[in-house]
């Protein structure tokens, strides 16, 4: 039986240029999390490399590796050697022009549970993610694991309502956002309050109409895309940190700061679920009968 309460470690941190030095540094925070009491711990999106969709260059597929892989290897047997639940976030190369944006979610004892794809694809500047992913074709899921079912979506799925909604309804207790995202430095002074403020209000909304617990991980720091030595022009992107763990009413547990390297640590407990929906039965009140028109762009 899994228990009723458990840990969950979030890991916020910087990325180098170099991809074999960030996987370390993060196996290294995962132990550290492991130590401080975590049973569950997921690291931010496309953690091993610095974010290099800032910019469109066919060279950069080659940092995308199949599944399993030595990476995966490498987490698998992180995960059976401290006993946690692990999810990653990795470039996926599934096929010859085929790549994707990919959670991994490793179980206790070092067992592939399964692979999230990121569903929702951005393209905005600076975000040129449409250029390397292709959408997910594997819906949304949730897995049970040594601490209970968990469902993973990736970064901008985030700001979907129908995302989380899906992958509570099969029964998540936990929704995880690995993510990756920052202020322009340009337009932070005027806009960078608002952004951060909608950012921490839809995924604790996400919380609070599902009745689950919400755990958040950004990167931090200022990046202009250094990979392997090559860099956009301009003033790249300031990740604005702020990792967190929401429970089943949206009431913050832990956060993290904007600026800070950080490896958080907050405790889950199941019963909190079954008080929240008793009180606030959202998903027993739902009206599924009228809801067949959200399948379309709009309603004109």
């Amino acid at each position: 039986m899994p228990p009723q309460k458990f840990n969950v470690g979030l890991i916020q941190m910087s990325t180098t240029s170099d991809p074999e030095k960030n996987l370390q540094r993060a196996i290294d925070k995962v132990h550290q999390a492991s130590a401080r009491g975590a049973h569950i711990v997921c690291l931010p999106e496309l953690f091993q490399t610095q974010y290099f969709c800032q910019r469109q260059d066919p060279n950069l597929f080659d940092l995308a590796q199949p599944i399993p892989s030595p990476v995966t290897h490498r987490l698998a047997t992180l995960a059976k050697q401290l006993r946690i639940v692990l999810i990653a976030s990795l470039f996926e190369k599934r096929a010859p022009g085929v790549y994707h944006n990919t959670a991994v979610l490793f179980d206790a004892d070092g067992s592939l549970r399964g692979l999230y794809r990121k569903m929702h694809i951005p393209d905005d500047p600076l975000y040129y993610e449409k250029y390397y992913f292709t959408p997910g074709d594997l819906g949304y899921r949730a897995f049970d694991t040594a601490v209970g079912r968990v469902g993973t979506l990736v970064c901008w799925d985030q700001w979907y309502p129908e995302g989380a909604r899906l992958t509570a309804l099969q029964g998540a207790q936990i929704l995880f956002y690995p993510t990756a995202i920052g202020w322009h430095p340009s337009e932070k002074a005027e806009f960078g309050q608002s952004q951060h403020d909608a950012w921490r209000t839809i995924q604790r909304a996400h919380a609070i109409a599902n009745g689950v617990y919400v755990g958040v991980v950004n990167r931090v720091g200022h990046e202009t895309g250094d990979i392997r030595g090559n860099a956009v022009a301009g003033d790249g992107l300031e990740f604005w940190g702020a990792s967190f763990l929401c429970d089943p009413f949206g009431r913050v547990i832990v956060e993290a700061s904007h600026d800070k390297e950080e490896i958080l640590i907050g405790e889950v407990d199941l019963r909190v679920i079954e008080d929240v929906r008793r009180n606030w039965p959202f998903l027993r009140d739902r009206r599924i009968d009228s809801y067949g028109a959200i399948t379309n762009r709009l309603s004109d």
